[in-house]
């Protein structure tokens, strides 16, 4: 027999309203509402701290079934501020489940909605662009919530990586567990000292270049260049994370006092603080890229990779028109862009997440191809 739930409500900031269940923690959560189109990997989403000021719609029409399990998170805790699905599975089978995904929810804090029409959902986030909203349990009143909406604070101009950053410095230890399965993870020969800066890491990018023959470090956001230097590291890792890259003049400042005196690979976040530390710039797109699904064409080879992805902003293209920055790879879905190389110095980036889990495997390759970059550099 189907639990009986208590009553839910999603209001989104151009007047629409959705009706359905509670299914996590009682209460009221506003954020930018976004979807993600991966069928799979939904523990991985809740605690990817890129999610940060985002209510997440699942386009798949069940979530749940395989229920939670502790070796699959990627944070402390969930970062996302809501979540949306149409069903939530009643059944979590599987023999690595720890509990429930209703469960979890409710028990670290978030609030979330089932029985609405997500493909409604979706269609008006494709027409009209992500969407300021809440998911409240506790609201009665529709126009209300949709004022409570309007009023939340938009992404761009926000500075949300001083929320889930790290606070101190840590040496990052664990590696993947599945290099048996995916040998472009193993390695030989010499380990290189990295220093990881923490806008929203996931774990899983960590446990990657661990397993490439990285000892790594974790530092918080805000450390500086010449901290970082005077550490002397073999190379620097920038993450991902959330919230508006133009608003974080102090990332700005730290990649660009870098250049020139080590190798330097950015990831998402880490991409875009790059393109500023050039001279670019950075867009919000309509609606992001979320999911497992995306087509990334290498522009070197013209290989086609599928790639995970999760982000809102976008280096603007005008970068190349200097000629010091090439730019790698290309989204085949709006032609945006995807990765960048310096010409001269080992710095490199991508947009997408090559360290998915769940997820496509195709991309895997970068963690090596910068492993290489070192051993050119340092002989």
């Amino acid at each position: 027999m189907r639990r009986v739930r208590p009553p839910a409500m999603l209001a989104l900031e151009d007047g629409s309203v959705f009706h359905g269940e509670s299914v996590g923690a009682d209460g009221e959560s506003g954020g930018e509402v976004v979807f993600n189109t991966s069928l799979s990997g939904y523990q991985e989403i809740l605690t990817d701290p890129s999610y940060k000021g985002q209510i997440v719609t699942m386009t798949a029409t069940q979530i749940g079934n395989y229920g939670i399990s502790r070796q699959d998170d990627e944070a402390e805790k969930p970062w996302v501020e809501g979540f949306i699905v149409r069903e939530m599975s009643p059944i979590a089978s599987n023999f690595r489940s720890d509990e429930a995904l209703d469960h979890f929810l409710a028990r670290t804090g978030v609030v979330a909605i089932e029985g609405i029409d997500t493909r409604a959902v979706t269609r008006k986030l494709r027409e009209k662009g992500a969407l300021r909203g809440v998911v409240s349990t506790t609201a009665t009143d529709a126009a209300t919530l949709v004022d409570r909406a309007r009023t939340l604070p938009p992404m761009e101009g926000r500075d949300l990586v001083l929320e889930v950053t790290r606070r101190r410095e840590q040496r990052w230890t664990q590696s993947t567990s599945k290099v048996e399965f995916l040998p472009e993870l193993g390695h030989t020969g010499r380990i290189y000292d990295l220093v990881v800066v923490d806008y929203g890491a996931k774990w899983n990018i960590l446990r990657n270049l661990t397993s490439v023959g990285f000892k790594v470090t974790v530092v918080p956001a805000t450390t500086t260049a010449d901290t970082i230097l005077a550490k002397k590291p073999h190379a620097v890792f920038l993450s991902n994370g959330p919230g508006d890259p133009a608003a974080m003049t102090y990332a700005h400042k730290l990649a660009a006092g870098l250049l020139g005196k080590l190798p330097v690979l950015g990831i998402c976040l880490g991409h875009q603080i790059l393109g500023h530390a050039f001279g670019g710039k950075t867009f919000k797109l309509a609606f992001g890229h979320h999911g497992g699904n995306h087509p990334v064409m290498d522009l070197r080879t013209r290989k086609v990779e599928i790639t995970a992805q999760n982000h809102g902003f976008a280096v603007d293209p005008e970068l190349f028109e200097r000629g010091e920055v090439e730019w790698t790879h290309k989204n085949l879905n709006d032609g945006s862009v995807e990765g960048m190389a310096h010409r001269k110095l080992p710095v490199m980036s991508v947009q997408y997440h090559p360290e998915a889990a769940p997820g496509p495997h195709d991309s895997l390759y970068l963690f090596r191809e910068f492993r290489a970059v070192l051993d050119r550099a340092y002989g």
